[in-house]
């Protein structure tokens, strides 16, 4: 039974969109596949792995009869991938095994039963329903998610803090030596509602969304949270635990202030950064009137300078950090602009913001050199 027929590249897109949460280390063979839809004309693709589940839709079906199996996806993909680019591509379904065929090519891969295929129940009703731009969700996940642990036993801190409050929506990041936080105006949100977004749920999200002003649709329950927009649908379950207070970790008081050129900055850190060793990445540095000096060395006794010009009139400090953490801000953010807000002591944390985006934060905590 033919199910598909259509160009190799309008199969690769929703494709490709699905098969990233695909895991190449699974529980469950069948986790390894997609699973492919046919309802006349409207073919669906789906994967998940249990946790996070995206779905896509497109419009090449051939014929008016229904069916569904699952293959392997990242197979499909390679294969798909390897065709020449003219003519059309068919995929078949005969004896238990999906055919691909175009041109003079023709692969046959094996299936597993659509039935078994797990699909992530959806609640009945969702507490939090709004609508924002894509660029704008885009934009406040890409201006934290550096933040994020990896692999911490505190399972909270691997993953994104989503603040949903009247008139307001928050995304914060921390994995307990720095915090990232942004917001932006919202309209929908009639109560406050705290959720922890999954790492690897930040991570694809910031893969699909455009940079466009198409709507995105977030719908929010207390165990899971779903996006719509285009032809996908991305559910993905919440991590429970509760997440450190951000309001109190973000300074308040700080008096000290100096502006720096984005660009000017992240050139200095990164020409620094190469005379650092691997597991330390510490670059000291040192406010003086009008001054900054960055510096750092290694047990080669190495050493790299280098001073930037601001408008600092304050005490002199000598502080140090793990370049990543100031390379990771700089690189997430376009703004030309970067100010600091600093304590006259070594063991205090940094604040640093934006002149152009007051809702955005980011702390990080000194390192000893």
């Amino acid at each position: 039974m033919q199910l598909v027929q259509a160009t190799r590249d309008a199969l690769l897109k929703p494709l490709s969109t699905v098969v990233g949460i695909v895991e190449r280390r699974h529980t469950l063979p069948i986790l390894a596949n997609i699973l492919l839809r046919k309802n006349g004309s409207d073919v669906s693709f789906l994967a998940t792995d249990l946790e996070v589940q995206i779905t896509t839709n497109a419009d090449f079906g051939v014929g008016e009869d229904n069916a569904a199996t699952t293959v392997a996806a990242r197979k499909l993909l390679d294969i798909l991938k390897a065709l020449p680019d003219f003519g059309d591509v068919r995929l078949g379904l005969d004896s238990g095994k999906l055919t691909i065929q175009s041109g003079k090519s023709r692969f046959q891969l094996q299936t597993l039963d659509a039935a078994d295929f797990p699909v992530l129940n959806l609640p009945e009703q969702w507490d939090v329903s709004l609508s924002m731009p894509q660029r704008t969700l885009k934009h406040l996940f890409n201006t934290v998610h550096f933040a994020m642990a990896q692999q911490d036993i505190r399972y909270y801190l691997n993953g994104m803090l989503l603040v949903f409050e009247p008139g307001l929506v928050r995304t914060v990041t921390t994995d307990g030596h720095r915090l990232a936080h942004n917001a932006t105006a919202i309209d929908g949100v009639q109560e406050r509602h705290d959720i922890i977004v999954p790492r690897k749920t930040v991570l694809e999200m910031q893969r699909l969304l455009g940079d466009t002003d198409d709507l995105v649709n977030i719908d929010v329950s207390s165990r899971q949270i779903r996006f719509r927009f285009g032809d996908v649908e991305l559910v993905s379950k919440l991590v429970e635990g509760k997440f450190p207070d951000f309001a109190r970790v973000i300074p308040s008081n700080y008096t000290r202030h100096f502006d720096v050129s984005r660009e000017v900055l992240q050139g200095s850190l990164q020409r620094a950064a190469i005379l650092t060793t691997d597991k330390l990445r510490g670059v000291r540095l040192q406010l003086s009137q009008n001054q900054l000096k960055i510096s750092a060395s290694n047990a080669e006794q190495e050493e790299a300078v280098e001073e930037l010009d601001i408008d600092y009139e304050h005490e002199s400090l000598d502080v140090g950090f793990n370049v990543s953490y100031l390379l990771d801000v700089l690189a997430s953010i376009k703004d030309e602009t970067v100010r600091w807000s600093v304590q006259p002591d070594a063991n205090a944390s940094v604040l640093m913001t934006l002149p152009e985006q007051e809702d955005f934060k980011y702390v990080v905590m000194p390192m000893r050199i």
